[in-house]
């Protein structure tokens, strides 16, 4: 390797992986590394990463809790336009990674970095997102991605070289993990080995944020969802902030089996890939939503932000958040929220999460004119023939012209 980076910010777990590619940059760059790991949600104490950074010689070791500004300005902003991304998969994964690089991007100009690393594979989507975050955020960033370099080809090459440089390895990380698995406040998402056939079934053991919709209570749960600006902002009738009102909707979903989703979808670096994702509160908020928006939002618009979002789903799920385009989208979605305003009452059932009720101040539902009563004094039922007969002139006139070519 040559010499040519100083230091390096290192998207650090804790965990084997990243251990042995901290000592991966020492040993082969001969650089500097500082080591950042986010508290996003993923429900482990990541404490314990601090230590390990120790040990292993690192002396600017960044430890934060972002959970909040993980949901309040990536998560919310994505569920404004609920996003969907190839009709099932609510991104949990994907948006997590804009976050992670912008604070690795940062750090590195607080400490004098001249590189960033991750420990994403070369197969995956994450080595694209985080890198075109990068990008994004610094056009002269060096960049280093392990996995692309060096030249172990398994696990049993992964644990020697941690054998070799006294790199402590807990006794459930020697063997092949028989899946891995990525989580935040958003989502859990498992895939790799025991479930690479789309065929079989996942067993039960898999899933860790959700109980078998079955096993759920035989009496539903409901709940009520306040919004202001598109946005969540309440349950119950309780103000909370982004993180708290996203576990509190995380733990009714996982009492009620909500939230289960085996896909295979289409990775951006060309493959196919079998996951399981667990989404609870996810689900629920974005039902929520979208019943708060059926009540407030225009036709015109609710329609247009449908045929959006399926490009915004694929500019997050390719890593594209810090792009132009993105933003473009992210202006006219949130537009089009300033009156989405008032509560969803939910019922919660057996995996299911259905609307029964949705209130507004700003709502453009009137009774007086749906009404099958006499309803509106200047609502005409006659205006509806003209209506219909100039929508149906051109269909009209093509039929004609197909009769005469008889």
């Amino acid at each position: 390797m040559t010499n040519e980076v100083k230091k390096v910010v290192l998207a650090y777990s804790g965990g084997l992986d990243t251990s042995i590619i901290l000592k991966w940059l020492q040993d082969n760059y001969r650089c500097e590394v500082v080591t950042f790991t986010a508290d996003l949600g993923q429900g482990e104490d990541i404490e314990p990463a601090r230590e390990k950074a120790k040990l292993l010689g690192i002396k600017e070791i960044f430890i934060e809790d972002l959970r909040e500004e993980f949901v309040r300005d990536f998560v919310f902003p994505m569920f404004r336009a609920n996003t969907v991304y190839e009709g099932t998969y609510l991104l949990g994964t994907s948006i997590a990674r804009p976050l992670i690089a912008k604070r690795q991007i940062e750090i590195a100009k607080m400490t004098g970095a001249d590189a960033v690393a991750h420990g994403a594979t070369g197969k995956g989507n994450d080595q694209v997102r985080f890198e075109l975050c990068y990008y994004a955020l610094n056009p002269h960033i060096k960049i280093i991605a392990p996995w692309r370099e060096w030249d172990f080809q398994g696990r049993q090459d992964l644990i020697q070289y941690a054998e070799s440089r006294q790199i402590p390895i807990a006794k459930d990380k020697r063997g092949e993990a028989p899946f891995s698995v990525d989580a935040n406040l958003l989502h859990a998402s498992s895939e790799g080995k025991i479930l690479e056939d789309p065929w079989v079934e996942a067993e039960e053991f898999i899933y860790s944020r959700t109980i078998a919709p079955e096993d759920a209570p035989d009496k539903p749960t409901y709940i009520e969802i306040g919004f202001d600006k598109g946005d969540a902002t309440s349950i119950n009738g309780t103000a909370l902030s982004p993180a708290n009102l996203l576990s509190q909707l995380n733990q009714f979903g996982k009492e009620n089996g909500i939230g289960r989703l085996d896909l295979v979808e289409n990775r951006f670096v060309g493959m196919k890939n079998r996951g399981l994702y667990e989404t609870p509160g996810g689900t629920i908020l974005h039902v929520a939503h979208r019943a708060i928006e059926s009540l407030t939002l225009d036709r015109g618009m609710a329609h247009l932000k449908d045929e959006l979002m399926p490009r915004y789903a694929e500019l997050i799920y390719n890593g594209f958040w810090y792009s132009p385009e993105r933003e473009m989208l992210q202006s006219a979605i949130d537009f089009s929220q300033r009156n989405v305003n008032g509560t969803v009452r939910l019922k919660l059932y057996k995996g299911n999460t259905i609307v029964v009720g949705r209130k507004s101040e700003k709502s453009l539902y009137s009774a007086d004119y749906v009404t099958f009563e006499q309803g509106a004094a200047d609502y005409n039922h006659a205006d509806a023939h003209g209506f219909i007969r100039l929508n149906a002139l051109r269909l009209r006139l093509n039929k004609m012209m197909l009769d005469d070519e008889k």
